[in-house]
């Protein structure tokens, strides 16, 4: 039953490093699953429709598709779904253009495993007030 409850996140990333060193940095939280990882915006729409995370976390330079792309399909297709943008390029163009595809907030890579978990408690309470 416990597991029922968890926040159940996806990463989105196209370097498998920084996944595995995400997703070992999320285990440390008693409230989050990570359910799977994507390496590009194609698989990582494909992923949720199979996986049904609460939670997205993706990069927005991605091969194949961009997470852009990538959060514009899926909030259309998956609206209850949370988008949170990953990135090491803060200039206002990313940030915004993530931002309008449905991010509802884009990350530095630079930030703490706590300003993540921060940012995904949020995005999941957000998604259940609207």
């Amino acid at each position: 039953m416990a597991a029922q409850s968890k926040i159940r996140v996806l990463l989105v990333d196209d370097h498998l490093m920084f996944r595995e060193t995400m997703r070992s940095l999320l285990s440390c939280y008693s409230d989050l699953e990570v359910v799977g990882e994507a390496s590009d915006g194609q698989e990582a729409v494909e992923s949720v429709g199979q996986l049904q995370p609460a939670v997205v976390l993706m990069d927005i330079n991605l091969r194949k598709m961009d997470g852009i792309t990538a959060a514009r399909l899926i909030t259309s297709q998956y609206p209850h779904v949370a988008i949170l943008g990953l990135t090491f390029d803060t200039r206002d163009y990313f940030v915004y253009a993530m931002e309008k595809a449905g991010a509802l907030e884009v990350l530095t890579k630079g930030q703490s495993g706590d300003e993540v978990y921060g940012a995904i408690k949020r995005s999941v309470a957000s998604m259940s007030d609207g």
